[in-house]
Order: structure tokens, then sequence, then C-alpha cells
């Protein structure tokens, strides 16, 4: 007896503990939101203001659509690619701002966000205000962005990193091979290169083709926008990144890269001089995030008319519980369904920002995709840095078809790849397995055995069946014959621009084109946005975390394998989903790193 109340003491202690602590958590919520809240109120832009821009993280598509950390409490929002432009947008309208001040800007996103975002920048200085740059040192992609303003700043003892584009894809085979784990790969399209870091120690011919042709295209564009901006003609760009003479400071300030070298004291007081103001006068700076919040931020319930807006960005999953990032196809069903249901939605643009997945999840979605259309509401598709592979199912079927020149799309084509541990497990651990079947496929799909020559014939034959539907789908959607979609498909990846000219999408343009295409279908002049799927704020997803079991370790996980990682995180990203998907994908061959 003595031993029951011992154990019935300490377990409501650890409650008690557990409740204090969540007590102490929610009581430090309260406070931050409440001083948030006064912060947020404090916010005064005065007149004669410069918007500061300075982004040193992931840019997600919608804001705060990523995993936060779990550790800080007063996390500030990530505001999303499209606000961030909407606040740009909102600026040059702005009396009182008068200039943006790129601070030390370098985010990390695909190069059609970096396009999207630069032509915002375009725009907001086709008003007659001013754009500043400076940085201690530029990315390729952030000197892109920043090769946009008028003057273009850098720190005396940094420099600009353009030295032309690249893209490096590692392989695993060896490293497969040293610890005898057999990777029986199997896949439909001589392009689909998803599984080539299993199975090869580098690029085949048809995948070194294509990489060279979409990186050579990114690259192309690239130097014509720089060209444009700095009035450099594209042989001389050419000429400067083979030399890298912009590594150095005077390299590139001799190279016409960057107008001056300035120390950031400096470019403060370059800024007060564009504002007419004298050195004793303070210079009133609002930093993007605020102005969002103060100026941009407002919900229109005007119009009864609406357009969902539904951001499909990250990996596509199958699964039931949503998280920041992914694509899941329990949510998103239920939401389309929503949408669709719903009389006063009178047409959805699906922004696509990913490299596919699981095409029983790609299939689920497209679906209901089908469906909405079939209810009436016009579906039109944008596509982001990426919309590929699965992220290409889903949008195959929609009326019209909009991406970026820079957008990576197409690979339509499917693989599975299943890790077989026999050798391992007896030639490095000692294990062997042993089993007793029923029947002749009893033990399919188990790790610890090989495959037999009819296992491996059954597999193929589902990829070849489930590529020969992908290619049903395209056709349909695309008004093809399957034969057709066969000859620019078989895994095949593709620039925005050629897609166009081969009939895989309908036309370049950016989310608000696919907007204006979609109230025109639907007949409407005036409506208002809605954004799917509902995204929490950074303290939200705290208090979710720490309330809910299951995945949101996997949340807690991810951000820290991110943070710690760094450029890396893609390979850990690469390997995590091969233990983690289930049946067959169609996704990217890697996650597309270009530098």
């Amino acid at each position: 007896m003595s031993q029951f109340f011992k154990f019935l003491f300490a377990s409501c202690l650890g409650t008690f503990l557990a409740l204090l602590l969540l007590f102490f958590v929610a009581i430090g919520s309260l406070t931050s939101l409440i001083s948030e809240g006064l912060e947020k109120a404090k916010v005064e832009i005065k007149p004669n203001s410069v918007l500061e821009i300075s982004i040193d993280h992931f840019v997600p598509e919608k804001t705060n659509n990523i995993s936060f950390s779990p550790f800080e409490l007063e996390q500030k929002d990530i505001l999303g690619l499209h606000d961030l432009i909407r606040a740009i947008r909102r600026a040059k309208e702005d009396p009182d701002i008068k200039g943006i001040y790129l601070s030390k800007t370098m985010p990390s996103m695909g190069w059609a966000s970096y396009n999207a975002l630069r032509k915002a920048l375009e725009d907001f200085r086709s008003s007659g205000k001013f754009v500043v740059s400076y940085a201690h040192v530029y990315s390729q992609s952030s000197y892109y962005l920043a090769s946009v303003a008028d003057e273009v700043l850098v720190n005396p003892i940094g420099g600009v990193d353009f030295r032309g584009l690249s893209s490096t894809i590692l392989f695993f085979k060896g490293m497969l091979d040293k610890l005898d784990v057999q990777m029986r790969v199997f896949y439909a399209g001589k392009f689909k290169s998803a599984t080539e870091p299993f199975r090869l120690d580098k690029m085949s011919d048809e995948n070194r083709l294509q990489v060279r042709e979409y990186v050579a295209a990114l690259y192309e564009e690239m130097i014509a926008h720089i060209g444009a901006s700095r009035n450099i003609p594209a042989q001389e760009l050419r000429r400067i990144a083979d030399n890298f003479e912009g590594r150095t400071p005077e390299g590139a300030l001799n190279s016409r890269l960057v107008d001056r070298l300035a120390y950031e004291d400096e470019v403060l007081e370059r800024l007060k001089e564009r504002l007419g103001l004298s050195k004793e006068d303070k210079l009133s700076r609002i930093k993007i995030e605020d102005y969002f919040e103060a100026r941009v931020r407002k919900i229109d319930l005007k119009n009864k008319d609406k357009i969902a807006v539904i951001y499909a960005e990250g990996s596509i999953s199958d699964g039931d519980e949503s998280m920041p990032g992914e694509v899941l196809d329990g949510p998103y069903v239920k939401m389309l369904r929503r949408i669709r249901q719903d009389k006063a939605i009178k047409a959805v643009v699906l922004r696509i920002n990913s490299p596919g997945g699981s095409v029983l999840a790609s299939e689920n979605i497209l679906r209901e995709i089908v469906l909405c259309r079939e209810a009436g509401k016009p579906v039109m598709v944008s596509m982001g840095d990426v919309a590929a592979s699965g992220g290409y199912y889903i949008a195959c079927q929609a009326d019209s078809i909009f991406a970026e020149p820079t957008t990576i799309t197409g690979s339509i084509g499917v693989f599975a790849v299943l890790p077989i541990l026999q050798n391992t497990m007896k030639n490095k651990l000692g294990i062997t397995a042993d089993t007793v079947r029923t029947q002749q496929y009893s033990a399919f799909g188990t790790l610890f055995f090989d495959l037999s020559p009819d296992e491996s014939r059954l597999i193929q034959g589902q990829i070849d069946r489930i590529y020969a539907d992908f290619l049903e789908r395209v056709a349909k959607g695309r008004k093809m014959t399957p034969e057709q979609v066969h000859k620019i498909a078989q895994g095949r990846v593709w620039t925005g621009q050629k897609a166009r000219e081969i009939g895989l999408i309908d036309d370049l343009g950016t989310l608000d084109r696919a907007l204006s295409a979609a109230a025109q279908r639907a007949g409407i002049e005036k409506y208002r946005i809605v954004e799917y799927p509902t995204t929490k704020t950074p303290l939200e997803q705290l208090i979710e975390k720490l309330t809910r079991k299951g995945s949101s370790n996997d949340e807690v996980r991810t951000w820290m394998m991110r943070s710690d990682l760094g450029e890396l995180y893609p390979v850990y990203q690469m390997l995590r989903d091969v233990r983690k998907n289930r049946g067959i994908q169609a996704r990217l061959p890697y996650d597309i790193a270009i530098r």
C-alpha cells in the first residue's frame, strides 16, 4: 500500500509541475503578446521615412508558413513573399515613404521568388523613389536582387560573389556500397533522376543535359536583368564572372558591379542626403515587418465575392495532421471541399511551390481540384520557384497555368526506392533473418529480404501503370494525347519559359496574373482574397507544440536540423524523405540548389 501511495504522489507531483510549467509559459506568452501589441501600437511612420528591408532567413510563400524556434517566445512574424511584395507596392503609393534601404538583405529562396521581389523593387523605383542597397558581402542571389537599386554599396573589405551559376548533386551509392545496403530502384522516364544518387556515382548523360539546360537558362535571365539595371553589356558581365573580379572590393568597384565602397555609418549619411536631411537630423527608418503591420495588414470586408488563394508549399505527403511548410493530402482535401461548398468563393488560385512527393496524395488533391471546377469555380494555377512532379500533377487540370520564366516545372515521372538491409545486417552486425510464408508474397516489402525477380517485376509494373496514369491526367488537362505528353515527360525538368513553348503551361506571369485570370473567368470585377491554409503566429505554434503530441516533435527536430546544418540541410532532408516516404513517388530528383 505504501508503494501505491508513493507512485500516486509521484504522479500527482509530475502533473502539478507540468501544469505549473504550462501556467508560467502561458503567463510569459500573454506578457509577450501584450508587449508585442503595445510595440505595434507605438509604431509611427513619420513623413520623409525610408522603408528598411533586412532579410537573412528563409522566406516562405505565405506569412508564417514555416516551423519556428520552439525556444523563442518573442519570435516575430516571418513575412511571406507575397506580403513583402504587397508592402513594397503600398510603400510606392505612400507619401511618407521616400525610398527603400536594402540592408544586408540575403534571403533564402528560389530564383522565381527573387525575380518576383526584384520586379516589385523595379516597380517601386518607377514612381521616382529611390532604392539603395548595402551589404558587407553580396552572394550571387542577393546581388541579383540588389542590382536593381539606384546605388549598390559594399563594405571596403567586402565583395560580390559573382562567378556564374552551378548546381551540385550528392551521390550516396559509394557509402551505401560500403554499408552493404542494396537499393532496389524502380522508375519510369529516362530523365527521372530522383533515383540517381542511390544507383550512380555521377550524373547520367540525360540528367547532365537537363541540369545544364535549366542552369544556363537561369544564368541568361540573371545576366539580362543585371545588365539592364547596371548598364553593363551581357558579354562584359560574362567576362567579369569568368575572372571572378567581384571577389575583391576594388574589383567589384572597377567592374561597376557596385557604385562605391562604404561603411554602414556612411551609407546612413548617404540616405540622409537623398532625403535632403542634414547630418544633425535623425534618419527615420521603418522595418518592412512593422510597416506591413501598420499600413498593409487589413481585412477588406466590403466585397462579398471572394477568390481563394491556396498555397501548396513544400513536399506533398500522405497524412491528416497539418504541418507548416508541407502539403498533406488530408488537410488539403478538407480545405478544398470547404472552398467548393462556399458559395461566396467564386474562383480558386492554387499557388504551387513544391517539388512533389506522394503520388497517392497528389491524386487525392487533384480530385478535389477537378470537383471545384465541376462545381463551377474556375481554378487557376500560379507556379513559384518549383512546381514539378507531384507539384505539376496537382496543377495539370486547372483552367489555366501561369509560371515565372525561372520556375522549374515538368518532371512528369514516378519512382520507388526500397533499401534492402539483408547484407548489412548479416555482414556488418552478424544478424540474420528467416521467415515462414503462407503465400508467395507474404513477406513482400520486408527490409531484411531481397526482392525476387517476380517481386521486382510486380513493382516495375506498378511504376509503369502509374506513369501511364500520370500521362493520362496531363493529357486530359493540357488537351494533348498521352503520346505527345510522353515525348516531353519522362521525368524531364523544364524552365517556365520552355514549359510554355512545349505546352505544359499557358503563359508566363505572377500570382497577380493568375488572380486577374480567375476574376475574369468567374465574371467578377470586385473581390477580396482569402488565403489558405490558415497559418499560426509563432506564439500559437509554440503553444501548440507544448500541448500536442506526435508530429510536433518532428517540427522541433526539423527546425533544429535546419538551424544546425545550414546549407547541408537538403542532404539530411533527402535521406529523411527516403526513410519517411511510403509508396510510389512523383518528386524532383533532389532539392535543386543553384549557386
